[in-house]
């Protein structure tokens, strides 16, 4: 079965582990971002799907791995999420725009 997309990196093993082999390659800078915001969609679309919270920790973590990518130690993430949250607020009050006049 062909796959052709970005996985975690103890897959493999776990293939060879159940006695199937894995064909595989490491992606360079360019193709690593490509996969991972391609990921982050995948993840996002089955979270929505699903509903499922291991769905959301996997959005999680390809975010977390976006930031490292782009140099984002997990710290600094967290504080332009409460600097936005702090100037804009968060999504708590389930505040929907329908229009501006």
């Amino acid at each position: 079965m062909k796959y052709n997309k970005l996985v975690r990196d103890n897959i493999p093993e776990i293939i060879k582990k159940d006695g199937k082999s894995a064909k595989v390659h490491v992606a360079d800078d360019n193709e690593y971002d490509k996969r991972l915001k391609e990921k982050l969609l995948e993840e996002a679309n089955e979270f929505a799907a699903s509903g499922d919270p291991e769905e959301l920790a996997d959005v999680l973590e390809v975010v977390y791995a976006i930031a490292i990518n782009k140099g984002i130690h997990k710290v600094q993430l967290e504080s332009m999420v409460q600097k936005k949250r702090n100037e804009k607020g968060s999504f708590e009050k389930r505040i929907v725009l329908d229009e501006i006049r």
